[in-house]
Formats: structure tokens, C-alpha cells, sequence
């Protein structure tokens, strides 16, 4: 069978016009525009992102799809089944899709569970990716504060799923992302006291969107939870530049026993 090709297209992390050309330009020219949400009635965060820029593409088919914030996969399986299943029956008939999704559909994104199951379901098919701005370049280009330099190392966890061994990790690396806080924002601040770093932590909520938000005490929100879009970027800075010299691989970090 001749399907349609499979598009995974990176949108960017918020600002309209950090979507790329090779994304839009992949955008116009499909003929269904797969556009991911978190619920049969909420917003696709993609489309709010891509609506200002792209306008209306005549003829394309704009397909929404339910993807649940859930982590019970006896829950998602059932939903991801109906939104593939859709997509499917597109490509079976020759049709292109493109599957938006902010940020970069490479780095925890549906879509790379989607390009996972493609093969196994539809055999053959040819899948392209159009990365994306990611928030995790998006935040220090609205803090200001560098990702890494000289003989920095980095460390990305998803912070829902477990913070228990952040403080092992806070040793081991330089700049640690702390992104899908969630409820975990007080074990974070916690941990972060311990190893005397919670002064080199900022908050950075929805990078570059309008409603932006970024706060460099994070003691000041240890009773919320964060969004799906919030982060926590610790900075140590013991590594940066090229005049740092010769410096141990794990520094030990000065806690608050060792402090006394």
C-alpha cells in the first residue's frame, strides 16, 4: 500500500515566531494538519501557537486529537489507539499528515510514540521530522543564564515521575532541568537547600508565551504546583568557561552538615 507520508513538525515553545520555515513550509504543504490536546475539550497548546502565523491553508483538513495528561497506561492506550487509528486511515489513503507539537517532536513529545507504532502499523510508511525550538534552549534565552560552557555538563529529568534521586544527580552535573514539575516543586526546593544550590535554581513558567513567567526565589513558590510547562533550572556554574582549569568531575557540593 502507498501511504501518505508521516510528519512530525516541532512548532517551538511558545512564540509565534520562533516557529522554523522548514516547519511551516511542511505545515502548508500537508494535506491533514494532526493537532495534539490534552482533553476532547481543551485547547491544542500546537494550534494556539501555529494559529497566528499560519492562517488558513485551503483544502487541508485540520484533525484535533486527544491525547490524556495521564500516566496510567491502561488509560492512554485506549485514546492513543482512536488518535492513530484517525491518522491511519488518512495515510491509507495517500494522504500527508503532519503532526504538530510544541517544542521539538523528539524530546517528550507524543509524537515520538506515534513514529514508534507507524511502522508496526502501517509498513513502509515514510516518516520525516521537522525539529523544533525547544524550551530548553526557549528558558536561558529569557533568563539569561547560560546552559552550559567549558566543561559543563547536563542533566534533563522530567521531574513529575520522581525527584528521589535529584540530590545524586545535583553532584554528578553542572545544570540540571528540572521540566513537568507538577507537585514536586516543594521535594525540589527541599533538595536544593540541602546541597546549599537553591540560590542558583530559577522558575521559569511557559517560556516566550505571552504568559511567561520566570522567578529567581524559588522559595516564594514551594506551596504550588507547576504546569505542564514549568521548569526549574539549577546553574552551578563550578565548570563555566574555559578558565575554569583543571576541576574534579564530581565536586562535592558544601551541604548544610558540612557547612557547619
Amino acid at each position: 500500500m502507498n501511504y501518505g507520508i508521516l510528519y512530525g513538525v516541532g512548532v517551538g515553545p511558545g512564540a509565534p515566531d520562533l516557529i522554523t520555515l522548514r516547519a511551516l513550509n511542511t505545515i502548508r504543504n500537508a494535506q491533514v494538519l494532526a493537532l495534539p490536546r490534552s482533553s476532547d475539550y481543551g485547547e491544542s497548546m500546537a494550534w494556539k501557537i501555529l494559529k497566528p502565523t499560519l492562517g488558513e491553508i485551503p483544502g487541508q483538513e485540520r484533525l484535533f486529537l486527544t491525547f490524556p495528561m495521564n500516566k496510567d497506561p491502561e488509560r492512554l492506550r485506549p485514546a492513543w489507539d482512536v488518535a492513530f487509528a484517525a491518522i491511519g486511515e488518512r495515510l491509507e489513503r495517500g494522504l500527508s499528515v503532519a503532526f504538530a507539537t510544541e517544542g521539538d517532536p523528539s524530546l517528550f513529545s507524543t509524537f515520538i510514540y506515534l513514529r514508534r507504532e507507524a511502522p508496526r502499523r502501517w509498513p513502509g510508511i515514510r516518516i520525516e521530522v521537522v525539529p523544533g525550538v525547544s524550551s530548553i534552549v526557549a528558558v536561558p534565552s529569557v533568563t539569561g543564564i547560560p546552559l552550559a560552557d567549558g566543561q559543563e555538563r547536563i542533566a534533563i529529568l522530567p521531574a513529575s515521575y520522581g525527584v528521589e534521586d535529584l540530590s545524586q544527580v545535583l553532584e554528578m552535573f553542572d545544570t540540571i532541568i528540572l521540566m513537568k514539575m507538577g507537585a514536586e516543586i516543594p521535594k525540589v526546593v527541599d533538595a536544593l537547600e540541602r546541597q546549599g544550590l537553591v540560590d542558583r535554581a530559577v522558575y521559569v513558567s511557559k517560556a516566550t508565551m505571552a504568559e511567561e513567567r520566570i522567578v529567581r526565589d524559588i522559595r516564594t513558590i514551594q506551596a504550588e504546583r507547576g504546569d505542564c510547562f514549568a521548569m526549574i533550572v539549577v546553574s552551578r556554574k563550578v565548570r563555566s568557561g574555559l578558565l575554569a582549569g583543571a576541576v574534579p568531575v564530581t565536586p562535592r557540593v558544601a551541604t548544610q552538615e558540612t557547612r557547619a
